[in-house]
């Protein structure tokens, strides 16, 4: 395949889009938290938009995912140079924000002793503090199982693009067609599979389907049309149906990868890269702050989390819920996308910010 490393517009698109599902999800969920989810606020306009927002934009990691495929499978590059290359611009950031963030929580618990992240304040507290930290388990550290599980993927990369390289399309539709039969099992109607193949394909799945998309010729997958049909089908089967359990099970949402979000996030692949919009949009600022937002997505998606709850600790108990959500969303989004943005510009330090 063609090695060319020029940006292509449409997976910056993706990629933009992915990080912004990912902050919509996570704000989605500090507002479920908020309004209190019970049998009365669920009825609510708010209720009834986490439900749908933490379907809807569960997509953002498969998104990544995908992405990670499109961009790196059936390319010439061996597992020396590839994980020189790449495992780097994955653990440096991620240890850098983790320690940076620890140092925060220590500081400000210390300081402010009513915010009360960490209550003691020991040589080996604070170390504990850290790897907490760094194993998802400190206060806003719970979204980085996402650094654990790209780790994996990228150690697992070298062997699938061996294959992918040298495979047939029907040979790749063939292991697609397993992966959606363990999804089907173990991530939609929640039966454990005969076959146990879960434990091998589920992120790597769509990592494959993301090589797979971008360089199929089936008409099916190239149809603007077919690709808005996904979108509209699956989140509509999702949503009525998790309205539908909403009084057995407030918190019903379904697996990221679940057929309906792979049929969700197929759709939205298809449609930014056959829609001719976000090929060639006419606009030079849409050009200059999609790619940018791009760049900056892993770094956006390392602070955003801990961004937002600091927002929220200080955000007044009178605001109504729209306006809460919407603060949060921009301290999510907008308020990370500058701070990496900023510090990409400063020598040596770009290189850690993600």
């Amino acid at each position: 395949m063609n090695n060319k490393t020029d940006r292509i517009f449409y997976l910056d698109v993706l990629r933009a889009v992915a990080i912004l599902c990912v902050v919509l999800l996570h704000v989605a969920c500090h507002m479920e938290e908020i309004i209190n989810f019970n049998s009365s606020t669920i009825y609510s306009f708010s209720g009834l938009f986490v439900i749908f927002s933490k379907n809807f934009f569960t997509i953002g990691v498969d998104l990544f995912l995908i992405l990670s495929g499109a961009l790196l499978l059936g390319r010439d590059w061996n597992i020396r140079e590839f994980l020189l290359k790449r495992v780097p611009r994955l653990v440096k950031p991620f240890l850098f924000w983790s320690l940076i963030f620890s140092i925060m929580l220590i500081v400000s618990s210390f300081l402010i002793p009513s915010i009360n992240f960490v209550t003691k304040f020991g040589i080996f507290d604070m170390l504990n503090v850290f790897w907490d930290t760094l194993m998802c388990k400190a206060p806003g550290s719970a979204v980085y199982w996402f650094f654990w599980m790209m780790l994996g993927v990228y150690l697992l990369m070298p062997v699938f693009n061996k294959w992918v390289k040298h495979a047939k399309m029907f040979e790749l539709e063939y292991f697609l067609v397993l992966w959606i039969i363990s999804t089907v099992f173990d991530y939609t109607i929640m039966q454990p599979c005969p076959i146990k193949l879960s434990y091998f394909i589920s992120p790597i799945g769509l990592v494959v389907l993301g090589y797979y998309l971008r360089y199929t010729e089936r008409r099916v997958f190239n149809s603007s049309i077919i690709a808005v049909l996904l979108i509209i089908i699956s989140n509509v089967i999702m949503f009525a149906y998790a309205y539908h359990v909403v009084g057995n099970d407030l918190s019903f949402y379904f697996n990221r990868y679940s057929v309906l979000e792979i049929m969700e996030v197929i759709g939205v692949f298809c449609l930014i890269k056959t829609c001719s919009v976000f090929n060639n949009p006419k606009s030079s600022i849409v050009r200059k702050i999609i790619p940018s937002i791009a760049v900056c997505s892993y770094g956006i998606y390392l602070i955003h989390s801990q961004i937002v709850m600091v927002v929220r600790k200080l955000l007044p108990g009178s605001l109504n819920h729209t306006a809460e959500y919407v603060i949060l969303l921009f301290a999510g989004f907008i308020v990370s996308w500058v701070i990496i943005l900023i510090l990409t510009k400063i020598p040596y330090v770009n290189e850690y910010v993600g």
